[in-house]
C-alpha cells in the first residue's frame, strides 16, 4: 500500500468520528425490483378482513428477491387493490441483502416505493465491499432499487484498516 493512502483511511475514520455525523448514506445490498413477489412464512397468521390488515407472529420470515427481513411479529397492510402496501415488523428486527445486514427494533417497508426505515437502535454490517464496516444510528433508510442506505441521527462508524 502506497504511503499516502496508508493515511487517507485512518484520517477518513477520524473525520467520520470526530464529526458525530448526523446522516451518512453508504450502499446497502444487492438492489432489488419491488416488483417480485414477497413470500413471508411464519408460526401463525391472523386476518382482519375489515381493517385490510394481516399479522404473522412467530419467527417470522419476509422474502423479496435477494431481500430477507426476519422479525417476531409482521403486520401487512393492504392497499385498495388488495396487493401489499407496507410491511410493518417489530421484535428484532434483521435485514439482509447480498453481503449486508441491519438489526434494528423496528422496521417500515413500503412496498411499491421500494424503501425501509429501520428505527431503534440499528447496526449496519457490511461485507467485502467495505472491507466489513459496522455503522450504528437511530434511523436507517433502504432504497431497494438503487440499494442506496441513508443512516441518521448520532451516526458511529468503524471502519476496519488493514494492508
Amino acid at each position: 500500500m502506497r504511503p499516502a493512502s496508508r493515511l487517507a483511511i485512518p484520517a477518513l475514520c477520524l473525520a467520520l468520528w470526530a464529526s458525530g455525523a448526523a446522516s451518512q448514506a453508504v450502499p446497502f445490498g444487492d438492489a432489488a425490483a419491488s416488483g417480485e413477489p414477497v413470500e413471508v412464512t411464519s408460526e401463525t397468521l391472523s386476518i382482519d378482513r375489515d381493517s385490510g390488515r394481516a399479522v404473522f407472529e412467530g419467527g417470522v420470515v419476509v422474502g423479496q428477491g435477494p431481500l430477507r427481513l426476519a422479525a417476531e411479529r409482521v403486520e401487512v397492510e393492504y392497499g385498495e387493490d388488495r396487493r401489499i402496501a407496507r410491511l410493518l415488523a417489530s421484535g428484532g428486527v434483521t435485514l439482509v441483502s447480498g453481503e449486508d445486514a441491519a438489526e434494528s427494533q423496528e422496521a417500515s417497508y413500503a412496498v411499491d416505493a421500494g424503501e425501509i426505515v429501520m428505527t431503534g437502535e440499528v447496526l449496519l454490517t457490511q461485507g467485502a465491499a467495505t472491507g466489513g464496516a459496522a455503522l450504528s444510528a437511530d434511523r436507517l433508510r433502504v432504497e431497494l432499487a438503487t440499494g442506496r442506505a441513508e443512516l441518521e441521527g448520532r451516526v458511529r462508524t468503524v471502519l476496519p484498516v488493514g494492508d
